[in-house]
């Protein structure tokens, strides 16, 4: 069972200004719940019971705020006997623990950077899940994100992606899989839809291996892009672990992808969650 997970969740989220110089877009509602909610209680559901999560190096801090337990409401609800709504305010069973890792805003920049931080903190050498925290697969009474990557692994030492099928003529703004008997064989950043490998996207929800995890490592130690330069992009070092011998398996989902990074998929997001799609 793999029972520890990395949630990226810092950054100023530009692209949903002005609403996130408050809001911190992990913190977005869809429906009645935060956008980063929905991958934690699934990833919980799966076995994880320690959450590392990369929040920006900011107080206050709103996703700290909403996993810790509020003292005064909590009290407030007691005293009414609204013990429904007390229930509902408890954002965390008691067996899971949350780690916060501060980033610093003006430090290194991309994907690969935040899991880097958290395996060298926190010396972990086994497999965990990956998730972004601005996203998540919807599939009320169907397979998690998390249970589709878990049930793709055939060894210990393997690693898993998800992927989502789009119409072909999106491609174009994905990193989009290219495939062999069930393995990925390298992730092509946004390719011109006849030079696309499939139709199959990455929306970022891994299981890595501990080979995987010190490859980001190296990659993130090694590498020295400037501020202006290239992200550090996990697609890299995930391309260079394949290329090792690595096996990262390709998981699929038939649920559907919801994205709050822009303000017509938090829109669609919220329309689908509620039920008015």
């Amino acid at each position: 069972m793999i029972t520890k997970a990395i949630i990226p969740v810092a950054g100023w989220g530009t692209r949903r200004l002005p609403i996130t110089k408050i809001i911190e877009k992990s913190m977005l509602p869809v429906g009645n719940r935060p956008l980063v909610d929905y991958s934690v209680q699934e990833l919980i559901k799966a076995g994880v019971t320690d959450i590392y999560m990369v929040i920006s190096n900011v107080d206050p801090c709103q996703v700290k705020a909403f996993y810790q337990d509020n003292i005064a409401l909590n009290q407030y609800l007691i005293e009414r006997g609204k013990l429904d709504r007390l229930e509902l305010a408890k954002t965390l069973p008691d067996h899971v623990k949350v780690h916060y890792v501060p980033q610093d805003p003006a430090g290194k920049y991309g994907t690969a950077v935040p899991i880097a931080m958290v395996v060298e903190e926190y010396n972990i050498n086994e497999p965990v899940f990956v998730f972004m925290g601005d996203d998540f697969v919807w599939n009320p009474g169907g397979k998690s994100a998390a249970d589709s990557l878990l049930e793709t692994l055939q060894g210990e030492n393997e690693s898993a992606i998800l992927g989502v099928e789009i119409p072909r003529d999106q491609v174009e703004k994905y990193g989009v899989f290219s495939v062999k008997d069930g393995l990925l064989e390298e992730v092509v950043e946004k390719p011109k839809v006849e030079e696309a490998p499939s139709n199959l996207i990455n929306i970022s929800k891994y299981i890595m291996s501990p080979s995987l995890l010190h490859q980001i490592v190296e990659y993130v130690k090694t590498r020295d892009y400037g501020p202006m330069d290239q992200e550090y992009v996990v697609t890299d070092p995930i391309d260079e672990y394949i290329k090792a011998g690595g096996t990262m398996r390709v998981a699929t989902t038939d649920g559907e992808y919801l994205d709050g990074g822009s303000v017509e998929g938090w829109v669609h997001a919220n329309n689908v969650v509620c039920g008015k799609q």
